[in-house]
């Protein structure tokens, strides 16, 4: 399985998303430029400037036509996909964080950072058709929990939000009142920071990953802890294959303490776990520092990582692994 390199950006990478039909991916980097790839031969198709700081997540739409980003920068900037113009920028007093178009893209959910004094928020804003209808008020905005809020995305039918962050807790609210319907159970649930947060592609179910080296997979619905998967290194990011019952988790120490500890090359692997069977199944090494970013293609056979390197490995899966016997 050889992996396509791709060097695009000169920081290290924060997220990768592709779009549902699974031919261009995302990323995002602490440099200020989203760009967009070939998801098939890692060619670079283009860059979206005009943020001012690290960008730490970005959404497609479902007609791949819209791309939403979040940044340091204190903007969430709307961008058409195709011709790279800036359609519209969120303004707000403190950084956003994450960002999440909600099932026919009519709503985006974001969080934006604890900031001077002010607390974490959930806001969710209208996403207009006509870009030049586009207004910037929220039309919800809950006051975060304390410390950071790292991930929030959409439960079933846009319902719900769900959301994480650095208290280690994931809470439920409604996503029209702003309610905290339900949170997760402290001794079960993760001990410390949660990194990142992705869905099943139905929805039902959803995988956190957290710097208490686990990875957990929970009820969308009921906020149930289903699996625990456990790996020997805090968690940056995970994702679950659409295609097998695996999930794939990454991650590695916090940049600071890379240096005093093992620098070999390779111990930053993507290690991949049986779903079900909580069993770690491989890995796949490569990167030269931590994983950052994990992302499966949305027809399974391939998947991509982003490290601290600055590169993002794209990965096509080679025949045995579809056949993997457990």
């Amino acid at each position: 399985m050889r992996p396509i390199l791709m060097k695009g950006h000169e920081r290290p990478l924060t997220f990768l998303k592709y779009n549902r039909e699974g031919d261009l991916l995302f990323s995002c980097a602490k440099d200020h430029n989203p760009t967009v790839w070939f998801a098939d031969n890692g060619d670079r198709l283009g860059v979206y400037r005009g943020h001012n700081g690290a960008v730490w997540c970005c959404d497609v739409s479902r007609d791949s036509r819209r791309l939403i980003t979040g940044s340091a920068d204190q903007t969430v900037k709307l961008w058409d996909v195709q011709s790279g113009t800036q359609l519209y920028s969120f303004n707000f007093d403190s950084p956003a964080r994450a960002v999440e178009f909600s099932v026919g893209d009519k709503l985006a959910v974001i969080t934006t950072d604890p900031f001077m004094g002010q607390t974490s928020t959930i806001q969710v804003k209208r996403i207009s058709r006509d870009p030049n209808e586009q207004v910037g008020d929220s039309i919800l905005t809950i006051k975060g929990p304390q410390g950071r809020i790292n991930r929030a995305v959409w439960g079933p039918l846009n319902k719900t939000i769900i959301s994480a962050g650095e208290d280690a807790v994931i809470r439920l609210w409604d996503s029209e009142t702003g309610q905290l319907l339900k949170e997760s159970d402290k001794e079960t649930g993760h001990q410390k920071t949660v990194a990142s947060l992705v869905k099943s592609s139905d929805g039902s179910h959803f995988l956190t990953g957290s710097l208490d080296k686990s990875a957990k997979l929970w009820d969308s619905r009921t906020l149930t802890l289903i699996k625990t998967y456990v790996t020997e290194r805090p968690v940056n990011a995970c994702d679950i294959s659409p295609l097998l019952d695996h999930v794939v988790i990454g991650g590695g120490q916090d940049a600071s303490a890379v240096t005093r500890t093992d620098h070999r090359a390779g111990k930053f692997e993507a290690k991949f776990f049986h779903k079900i069977l909580e069993e770690e199944i491989g890995g796949v090494k490569g990167h030269f520092g931590p994983i950052n970013a994990l992302a499966f293609n949305p027809d399974g056979r391939s998947f991509s990582s982003g490290g601290e390197d600055g590169y993002i490995r794209l990965h096509h899966f080679d025949s045995d692994y579809f056949t993997i016997k457990m």
